[in-house]
């Protein structure tokens, strides 16, 4: 990680977070304390930024310097509040298309599943602040620079992104390899979010239980499954299909 990416000491972290500056993540060592470090931790929830708790040679192997307990990871985008996105896309008269992300780690398939959601309107990217790729220079390259030009969403819970998208009206789908219903039976004209799960473990399961629907993607012979951003481009590109009839 390139010394510029990266915030280093107590007081530096503070006049960031102060200025609004988007960070990713903070790493606290765990026995750091005093008025600066009470201070980080309360700027750290008020900006949503997650807070790490590690011992002093993880800090110490990131930099040699005088960190002073203390290093945070400069985001290299700027991330957006849910509601404030979905008001935004509805006074526009737009019907909402987001996207949830549930435990794809891979920076290659975040930057391949950006380009698509770009090109096929998606409103927003959602993810969770922790378990998912960290959006670096290496996503926004292998995104081509969509990551800089769609909307991306942090959220403490995908749980919670959840509610908050039926709170508006807006249904969920989940896409499972082994649903019954087949992805052209879905209605997407409606407003819809659609979850997208790693492919190690998929989307986790009470996740699962408090979506709307269910899909597949319907493929031929006995090959299991899709990659997770080749899986996105379709489904996508099927929503595209329906709402330009």
């Amino acid at each position: 990680m390139p010394r510029s990416s990266l915030v280093i000491g107590r007081q530096p972290l503070i006049e960031a977070l102060r200025a609004g500056n988007p960070v990713d993540k903070i790493l606290l060592q765990k026995n750091a304390s005093g008025d600066a470090v009470d201070e980080i931790r309360l700027l750290a929830k008020e900006n949503k930024v997650p807070l790490q708790y590690v011992p002093a040679e993880k800090l110490n192997s990131i930099s040699r310097g005088n960190h002073q307990g203390v290093i945070a990871y400069k985001a290299a985008i700027q991330y957006h509040e849910l509601q404030q996105v979905i008001s935004f896309v509805v006074e526009n008269g737009e019907t909402p298309l987001f996207l949830l992300l549930d435990g794809v780690t891979d920076v290659r398939n975040i930057g391949a599943i950006a380009r698509s959601a770009l090109c096929m309107g998606v409103h927003a990217i959602i993810i969770p602040d922790k378990g998912v790729a960290p959006l670096q220079e290496d996503a926004i390259k292998a995104s081509a620079g969509a990551l800089e030009k769609i909307p991306v969403c942090r959220v403490s819970s995908l749980m919670k992104a959840v509610d908050e998208l039926h709170l508006n009206g807006i249904k969920v789908f989940a896409s499972e390899m082994t649903a019954t219903k087949n992805i052209f039976s879905c209605n997407f004209n409606e407003p819809s979010a659609i979850i997208m799960g790693g492919e190690e473990k998929g989307i986790y399961p009470a996740l699962m239980k408090i979506c709307d629907e269910k899909f597949k993607i319907p493929m031929k012979g006995n090959f299991e499954s899709l990659n997770v951003s080749v899986a996105a481009g379709i489904i996508l590109y099927e929503v595209t299909r329906q709402r330009k009839k």
